[in-house]
């Protein structure tokens, strides 16, 4: 009873991190690589055939594999990334009014932006 139970929250983990990762698509500042990433990571735990299909996946397979191996975050994504952090930052000065919010989230994005571009580059 209680690896079935493990199975379905890691099932349930990577379909949630999948389609976080399908609506990063189209909202610009929700990346979609780190969560097929986590997909891949979870299903990996519950759901061996999902891993499968996003390993083989032409477009985010090389991605996850790269980061598996070897922890690479490619130069394309790190700009990426740190421009939709920047512009997060931006949005959130000029439309939260919490100060925690503020200043805490650009706070934490710094903080994984110093971590981003620390990884090694394909």
């Amino acid at each position: 009873m209680l690896r079935q139970t493990q199975i379905v929250l890691w099932r349930l983990g990577a379909v949630l991190a999948l389609a976080l990762g399908v609506i990063g698509i189209a909202v610009p500042v929700l990346p979609t690589v780190p969560f097929v990433i986590l997909a891949a990571w979870a299903a990996g735990r519950g759901w061996p055939a999902l891993e499968q299909r996003l390993l083989a996946h032409p477009t985010h397979g090389p991605h996850i594999r790269a980061w598996r191996e070897r922890g690479v975050v490619p130069r394309r994504a790190k700009i990426f990334a740190t421009l939709a952090m920047t512009a997060s930052t931006v949005f959130l000065q000029f439309t939260v009014t919490s100060p925690w919010l503020r200043f805490g989230a650009p706070a934490v994005m710094f903080i994984v932006a110093v971590w981003l571009w620390r990884r090694p580059e394909d």
